[in-house]
């Protein structure tokens, strides 16, 4: 896929966010790898709906702007490079405050309810990374190691990250991880859900292969 090309996906996936809710005003925002020494980025003080694949701003290693344009990247784009310096499989990061998600970011609580089975399918459980001043290295630090057994993250008091081999991958990942959320608070309004069992687990995710689900799959805290 050529650099265009993938402006124009990046500029496509920030509309979406913006129209499902996962982000407000100029929150938000995502990266693509292009080789290990070239990023997209989105742009830092600019609402989601507002992207344009003009205004996608490519990046090297260190954060430096490659081109002229009259905007910054984003404030966390160190959370991004981070991302892609741990893990040699990612090539694409977005960072939202979905709702439900972050909810359960703000009350300190992991999503690590194995009572469904698209999500045990897809990204397992989600744990809480400890909370980390935006935009400095302490975010970094605060996902390095949970990175390497995760492909979606809750951030404390801050919202959901998603990791993934492209963008596409890493969207559906954060969609997945907002659509479990709403699946579980409702399920705990109506009595709590039931999970399922670990023997179920275990089969569930012998078939990933199947599918042609690919990325980090976690162990189940509750079974380990």
């Amino acid at each position: 896929m050529s650099e265009n090309e993938i402006r124009k996906q990046i500029a496509v996936a920030c509309g979406k966010m913006w129209w499902l809710g996962w982000v407000a005003a100029n929150d938000g925002n995502l990266s693509v790898k292009l080789n290990n020494n070239s990023f997209l980025v989105t742009p830092s003080g600019i609402s989601k709906s507002d992207v344009t694949p003009e205004n996608v701003i490519k990046i090297d290693a260190s954060g430096n702007t490659c081109s002229d344009s009259e905007h910054k990247p984003s404030s966390e784009f160190k959370m991004h490079l981070r991302c892609y310096a741990e893990r040699d499989d990612v090539n694409a990061v977005i960072h939202a405050h979905p709702p439900c998600a972050t909810a359960f970011a703000v009350a300190g609580k992991p999503l690590d309810d194995y009572s469904i089975m698209e999500t045990v399918l897809t990204i397992g459980s989600a744990p809480v990374a400890k909370y980390a001043t935006p935009s400095t290295d302490e975010v970094g630090d605060s996902i390095a190691g949970l990175l390497q057994i995760h492909d979606a993250l809750l951030l404390q008091n801050h919202g959901a990250l998603t990791v993934g081999c492209d963008l596409k991958t890493a969207f559906h990942r954060m969609e997945t991880l907002e659509h479990s959320a709403k699946i579980v608070i409702n399920a705990n309004i109506l009595g709590g859900a039931k999970e399922i069992a670990r023997p179920d687990i275990e089969e569930l995710c012998s078939l990933r292969a199947r599918y042609g689900i690919t990325g980090r799959h976690p162990g189940y805290k509750k079974y380990s």
